[in-house]
Parts: C-alpha cells; structure tokens; sequence
C-alpha cells in the first residue's frame, strides 16, 4: 500500500509539474503579453538565453538538495573522492555535455520564431529520433527495423502536421513563416539532444568498467550538469548578448512584470518534473516512467488546444494521430523487449 501511494504521489507530482511546465513554455514564448506601445504590434518575450539559464540554475539547486537527501552526500563528490584520472574524465565529458545541452536548447526556442508551439511539442516528444541519428552517425549502431518504421512515422507526422498548420493564415503569432527554417533548427536541437543523450549513456557505461570510487548518479547529474549549463550560458549572455537578452529581459519586464514571475516559475516547475523522474526510475518498472511520460504528452498537447484556443484540420490530427501512434508503438516494443530478456534471465539463472 505504501509503494501505491508513493507511485501514485510521483505520477500526479509528474503529470502536475510538467503539465503545468509545458503550459507556461508556451505562454512565455509564443503568446504575447501586450501591444507595443509604439508600433502598435504584438510584444512577445523573445529572450531563450535567459529562460535557459534561469531554468538551469533551478534545476541545479533543486538537483543538489534532491541528491544530498536522498544519498546523504555531495554530487561534487565525484571530483573530490575519486582518483585524479577519474575525476579529470568526469569533469571533461560533463563540460562537454554542458555545450551540447546549452547550445540545443536555444535553437530550439528559435525554432518556435518560425513553427507552431504544437509542431515543436510533437517534434520533441520522440527521443527515439534523434538517439538513431548520432549513434549511426558516430557508433555506426544498428537498430531493430521497427524503431526505424517508428521514427520514420514520427518524422512524418511532424513534417505533416507542421505544413498543414502553415497554410492556416489569420492567426497572432510570432511565427514569420519560415516552416523550412524553424524545421531546420528543430532538427538540429534534436541532434543536439540525441549527441548529449548518447553521451551520457557512454559515461555512464565507462563508469561500469573504469569503477571509480563515487559513481556519478541521476540525481547528481542533474545537478553537476545544470551548473555547468548556468555557467556556461549567464557567461555567454552576459559577454556577447547582454543588450539583447539581459537588458532587454529588464526593459520588457518594467513593462510586462508577469514575464518575471512566468520565468521563474518555468524553472522551478521543470526541475520539480525531473525530480519525480528520477523517484520513478529508482523504485518503479521503466515501463510505468515511459507510459507516464507518453500519456502526459498527450495531455499536454489537449492542453494547449484548449486553453490557447488552437483549432486542428484533419490534416493535422492525422499527423498527430501519426507521432502517438509511433511513440505508443515504440513503447510497447521496447517493454516486450524487455520483459522477454527478464524471462530469458530468469530461465538461465534455474540452469545454473
């Protein structure tokens, strides 16, 4: 009983925090929040440097108060406790990793200057795509047929429901209509993704042969990490973008103060969200984690219909219709997977 309600508390402290997180990302970037008092135009907050380090330093400081109770120790400690060689290799590979994750984020708010936020929601929801990309670009892995049809579906319905929704003329937004450009930089975030996502995978499986004294953890990754990304982006904005993202960010918010509390409240909800994913996956079956996230998706997107008033063509369901299926397909498929390898495992155990 008391497993059902810490799952159950998870689930609703998942569904609450990024449901309300995916609201808020299209709030801030894509609705405006005035007129202009001078040309008259729609004021939309166009500062993606800013949301970005804000929602890292959140996701830091809540990442650190997650590891140190729940472990009883400093994420730090896989600098200061483990031998010199080990710590030089996690520090170099999550300095790394930090570019990557800084550098995807950014463009992929761009990419919301030239497509639909449900376009971008749709894009982002299948990590499968990008995974293929890098590791047969750089590790030249190969992959079962089906996760090929899947992406091969999800690519799809994106391309489809993106184009169809360009041709509906007549609605505010901050989209100018360059669909091939904001598909391009969606594409690139997702290889950004896909390289960062990759790589985290080859760190973790180096710790498995290297066996450093401190292993680095979920929890402790989410915090390194994000501190890495804080650093790194408050010092690129504050160098090369500070008019354009740090004053502009002070001047809008003299006049649309909402903006700062929007901001803020995104950072805090998105690292809460991650906390819950890590509870997940340390107690529970990966397959409650994956049905969870799939389903919360979903909603997200029922959401944003409803609360921003989107109206979908039959054209675009289908492309959404296209994705769900995929992403539903694919997690189906891996959980079979898994659970024939459990039963093989089991099988080869009673031999022994």
């Amino acid at each position: 009983m008391k497993q059902v309600t810490i799952l159950l508390g998870c689930v609703l402290g998942l569904y609450g925090s990024f449901l309300s997180w995916s609201v808020l990302q299209e709030r801030i970037n894509t609705k405006p929040y005035g007129n202009n008092p001078s040309t008259g135009r729609p004021d939309f907050y166009k500062s993606p440097l800013v949301i970005n380090t804000v929602q890292a330093l959140f996701a830091s400081i809540v990442g650190f108060a997650y590891c140190v109770l729940s472990s009883r120790s400093s994420p730090f400690s896989i600098f200061t406790k483990n031998e010199k060689s080990h710590s030089s290799v996690y520090l170099r590979s999550l300095f790394i990793l930090s570019l990557t994750s800084s550098i995807s984020s950014p463009v992929a708010y761009q990419s919301l200057k030239h497509v639909d936020y449900l376009a971008f929601l749709l894009a982002k929801s299948c990590k499968l795509i990008p995974v293929i990309l890098v590791h047969s670009v750089l590790y030249q892995t190969k992959f079962p047929f089906y996760k090929y049809v899947v992406a091969g579906a999800v690519t799809l319905g994106v391309v489809v429901f993106t184009f169809a929704n360009s041709l509906r003329p007549g609605k505010v937004s901050m989209n100018d209509g360059k669909t091939a450009l904001g598909l391009f930089q969606l594409a690139a975030s997702m290889v950004l993704d896909g390289l960062t996502n990759s790589s985290q995978d080859q760190l973790f499986k180096w710790a498995n042969i290297a066996k450093p004294k401190v292993k680095l953890t979920g929890a402790s990754l989410m915090c390194i990490l994000n501190a890495f990304i804080f650093i790194n982006s408050l010092a690129f904005t504050t160098i090369f973008r500070f008019d354009s993202e740090i004053a502009y960010t002070y001047n809008f918010a003299k006049h649309y103060p909402q903006v700062i509390m929007h901001v803020i409240q995104f950072g805090l909800l998105g690292a809460l969200g991650q906390v819950f994913v890590f509870i997940i996956l340390e107690r529970f079956d990966s397959l409650i984690l994956i049905t969870a996230t799939v389903t919360r998706k979903m909603i997200s997107m029922m959401l944003s219909v409803v609360l921003f008033g989107h109206v979908l063509s039959a054209t675009q369901w289908s492309g959404v219709s296209l994705v769900f299926m995929g992403i539903g397909y694919e997690a189906w498929m891996s959980s079979s997977e898994k659970s024939k390898k459990t039963v093989q495992a089991n099988k080869d155990k009673k031999i022994q």
